[in-house]
């Protein structure tokens, strides 16, 4: 049986190491999102419109994301063979290496198409890395918390990731207030830089966690874990997608083609988008835990469809909001569209995880997040440009709400997991 009553010491430095190097990883991956949109679009994507310039760049956003289920068949493969820990520790350092070097490379001006070329391969190296990295997490806190307080431990991973949009959020509006020349030269540079010092932090503490108890425990260790997910679980893997699809669509209309909209279309300052984010962060990372200890006692399925029903339904009040220009509107629009976000965001990584056993739980949550993630955020930003060229914001606001809809019904047809046993194999 799972410890039900972890020395705290140690169930401390497993949270801390799992949510500190999770903040870490997502500051990584969506320093590219922001610098999609201000950047990217001109120095290493150029072209006379700015329109098909930024969905050049936001192409080489999704490209990322196509490499997270790579990443994640390859960290599940090690994970459920030799440790959730060592996975961690390998992703985060892969992560780090390839975001400082974005930071280094130079234009298109000085190299020309090598400039995209190298910028997109580093945004495969970092997609690769971040394809393990938040369900390891999740299981490095959820196999060691007591069973009654896995939501609460393991929402805070969920927690983690608006944690590391906040914190590149602030890097980028303090970079983004320089002399635009300078930003444009050297100043758009220093976020990607700061990637290494912030690895080795993180490193440091990941490396004093111990090993997940339901792993060390576990006796089953299969050849091709990947092969038995899919020869005993092709449904779970199906329906955690469908679940996750929903939130991966609205977060990265919020956090990447939200942003392009309020200052390309409605031709709004650059801080605004910025500020709006860092708003919603702040409410993710404050509700994400109450969520979380709410599904301990409610369970994770009701949170997960009330959350779903709620965004999808706020999804036309919110691109109204946004169309006042108003940015008191704008940022009380982000404020509610993240919280009922959070409801559903809380305990979906935990709920996904807890669906598999032991041998294969590293394997099968991360494909079904993975995928998830492809099919939802890495082609969310294109197809609501390409929507809000063809039929403006409603129909972007359209597409939020049906994805969200996918979210819902595929988490009423997976089981109820809070009081599940996780050291079945």
């Amino acid at each position: 049986m799972i410890i039900e009553n972890p020395p705290r010491p140690a169930l401390l430095r497993v949270t801390a190491g799992s949510f500190v190097g999770t903040v870490i990883e997502q500051y990584d991956f969506l320093l590219y999102g922001f610098m999609s949109g201000l950047v990217f679009n001109t120095l290493f994507f150029p072209s006379s419109d700015p329109v098909a310039g930024t969905m050049v760049a936001f192409a080489g956003f999704a490209i990322g994301f196509i490499a997270r289920p790579i990443g994640a068949i390859v960290a599940g493969h090690y994970g459920d063979r030799v440790g959730r820990k060592s996975m961690l520790v390998m992703t985060l350092l892969v992560a780090g290496v390839a975001t400082t070097a974005m930071g280094l490379l130079p234009t298109y001006q000085s190299i020309g198409l090598w400039a995209p070329a190298l910028l997109i391969a580093l945004r495969i190296v970092q997609g690769f890395s971040y394809g393990g990295e938040v369900t390891g997490a999740v299981l490095m806190t959820t196999e060691f918390a007591p069973r009654h307080r896995r939501g609460y431990v393991g929402s805070f991973i969920p927690a983690a990731g608006p944690a590391g949009l906040l914190l590149a959020t602030i890097a980028i509006m303090i970079v983004a207030g320089m002399d635009k020349a300078d930003f444009l030269s050297y100043g758009w540079r220093i976020p990607f830089l700061v990637s290494a010092l912030l690895v080795v932090v993180g490193l440091a503490i990941r490396a004093t966690a111990p090993e997940s108890p339901a792993f060390t425990r576990s006796t089953v260790r299969h050849r091709a874990p990947i092969l038995e997910v899919f020869r005993r679980h092709t449904r779970t893997v199906l329906l955690g997608t469908g679940t996750g699809f929903g939130f991966y669509v609205v977060f990265y209309v919020l956090l990447v083609f939200a942003g392009s909209y309020l200052t390309t279309t409605l031709k709004l300052p650059t801080q605004v988008p910025l500020v709006a984010v860092a708003i919603g962060s702040v409410v993710v990372i404050v509700l994400g835990p109450l969520f979380g200890k709410l599904s301990d006692r409610l369970g994770r399925r009701p949170l997960v469809v009330t959350g779903s029903a709620l965004t999808g339904l706020f999804a036309f009040p919110f691109f109204w909001l946004l169309g006042t220009g108003s940015t008191g509107l704008i940022y009380t629009a982000f404020a509610v569209m993240f919280g009922f976000v959070t409801i559903l965001y809380s305990p979906l990584i935990t709920f996904i995880a807890e669906q598999f056993p032991t041998s294969v739980r590293f394997s099968g949550a991360s494909l079904a997040g993975q995928i998830g993630a492809v099919l939802g955020g890495g082609l969310a930003p294109l197809i609501a440009t390409a929507l809000l060229a063809a039929a403006g914001p409603w129909a972007v606001a359209a597409y939020v709400a049906a994805s969200m809809l996918v979210s819902l019904v595929s988490a009423l047809a997976l089981r109820e997991t809070n009081q599940a046993d996780l050291t079945a194999e």
